[in-house]
């Protein structure tokens, strides 16, 4: 990436980092260096992930680099979780140089942990039984086997609308049911990465799981 397109890069994050605040975290990366494991040239906020310039790249930003895929796509308004445990809405913009090679990424990864708080005690106040069970149905997108357990786990804590530090049993209990429903026990070892996930012992997540067949027969 030459000089001229970094410095207009980080000209637009450093605003975007404004605009937005200290949870817009703004990385941008130059995959035409020469070790890209340390693609980080430039961050704003880089609390939010606690990565620094000279950090090697995300999962989402790997796998273009080993695709080698010509044309990738922009990958917008997607959910991302951090090691520890906060929700992030990522988008990666894949910057060009005047051949249309890409040469570097844009990542825009805001904190939406508090916000996904304040939805869920919100909805206390606001929802009905319909809704809430429309709610439940969430739509799952399936990338392959290798991510879908990751993705499932994602998409429970978005469902409960907590960071798993901030829930409680039975926000717990909601979540693994969630996996429960569709499949991710299916997954080869699941079953580990689910208990250490959500901070519990295999006999609690199993116990979780039949909680809702346990109501069931007794009612």
């Amino acid at each position: 990436m030459n000089a001229s397109k970094l410095e207009l890069l980080k000209q637009i994050a450093a605003g975007l980092a404004a605009q937005f605040g200290p949870q817009c975290e703004i990385v941008i990366h130059d995959l035409a260096a020469s070790r890209v494991e340390h693609s980080i040239v430039h961050i704003e906020n880089g609390h939010v992930s606690g990565r620094h310039v000279g950090d090697g790249p995300s999962k989402v930003v790997m796998e273009q680099i080993l695709s080698g895929a010509e044309e990738p796509q922009d990958q917008l308004a997607y959910l991302t979780r951090t090691p520890d445990g906060k929700i992030l809405k990522s988008s990666t913009i894949y910057i060009r140089n005047a051949a249309g090679k890409v040469v570097g990424i844009m990542a825009i990864n805001y904190d939406i942990s508090s916000l996904l708080l304040a939805e869920h005690a919100i909805s206390d106040f606001t929802s009905i039984p319909e809704r809430q069970e429309k709610k439940g149905q969430e739509r799952i997108t399936v990338i392959n086997v290798n991510d879908l357990l990751e993705e499932l786990i994602e998409q429970s804590v978005a469902l409960v609308g907590k960071p798993v530090a901030l829930m409680n049993k039975d926000d717990k209990v909601k979540a693994i049911q969630f996996l429960n429903k569709h499949g991710a026990f299916l997954i080869t070892k699941s079953g580990d990465k689910v208990a250490k996930y959500f901070g519990i012992s295999k006999y609690t997540l199993y116990s979780y799981i039949d909680t809702k067949q346990e109501e069931k027969n007794n009612g």
